[in-house]
């Protein structure tokens, strides 16, 4: 009994520890790609990444994004035949959610890890958003 909750336990950190690696190799690799110009009316993605050292009430920033996910989430599910669906955009956006759990957990205790979350989820939402600005260009 004690080895099957052992074995458990373990395999379930082993799968946090792969999630977490995937979400930041993506993120790394998306680094150019991930840049949403600031002057972009259609998301606040490039004016989040700009603000997240500086402002004072990181909700603002929270809300801004949250609008993004939104219009990215509607977009991955109903533009099936645009095959923007695949498993790195998933992953992402998984990955923002649980940054977002993260930042509501550490916004009152600890700002500079909440910063540090609006950043990532601006991040792994400026790789999606490049991704389905890009392939429409792609198709043609």
């Amino acid at each position: 009994m004690i080895a099957s909750i052992l074995i458990l336990a373990v395999s379930a950190v082993l799968l946090a520890y792969w999630f977490r690696y995937s979400c930041l190799l993506l993120l790394r690799n998306a680094g150019p790609r991930a840049d949403v110009p600031a002057q972009d009316d259609r998301f606040n993605i490039g004016m989040v990444l700009e603000r997240a050292a500086t402002e004072p009430h990181l909700d603002v920033l929270e809300r801004a994004l949250e609008r993004d996910y939104h219009m990215l989430s509607y977009l991955l599910k109903h533009a099936a035949d645009l095959e923007l669906a695949s498993i790195e955009n998933r992953i992402l956006m998984l990955d923002y959610r649980l940054m977002r759990g993260w930042y509501r957990v550490t916004r009152f205790f600890a700002p500079k890890l909440s910063r540090k979350a609006i950043v990532e989820m601006a991040t792994a939402l400026g790789a999606v958003a490049h991704q389905t600005a890009q392939q429409p260009e792609e198709i043609a």
